[in-house]
């Protein structure tokens, strides 16, 4: 499910504040790694998409891509976010027309997702509303 940040009716107060969380962090993401797009998908992995690790590695399926030599992967690119050990969800990010960040950029970028996932493990169920 895409991240939707209008408030709705009854929404409660933790996930308007794990929405804030996570609409700061789009934009950290997206002016760090130079990106066009970037949404937050809460819950249930579908499909395997590319993935930036924790290392700032990029891998596509089991092998490691190298951003500096190929540019970034077709298509978006996940970061995932975990609360508490527990999977909640990930950032979907579109490459800019600009060069790849950085390994440094890279690694920088993984803090707010830990954040975000600390942020929505303490807000509980988010995202159903």
């Amino acid at each position: 499910m895409a991240h939707d940040a209008r408030p709705g009716p009854g929404r409660p107060r933790s996930a308007k504040s794990a929405d804030t969380v996570v609409d700061h962090v789009r934009g950290e993401l997206t002016a760090l790694l130079g990106l066009s797009g970037c949404r937050f998908e809460y819950g249930t992995l579908l499909g395997r998409p590319p993935r930036l690790g924790k290392d700032g590695a990029i891998s596509v399926g089991r092998r490691t891509w190298d951003p500096d030599r190929d540019g970034w992967p077709e298509g978006e690119t996940e970061l995932r976010a975990y609360g508490n050990g527990h999977y909640l969800g990930r950032f979907r990010l579109t490459p800019g027309p600009g060069p790849v960040p950085p390994l440094q950029a890279r690694l920088v970028a993984v803090t707010p997702a830990d954040q975000t996932g600390a942020a929505l493990d303490t807000a509980g169920p988010v995202g159903a509303g």
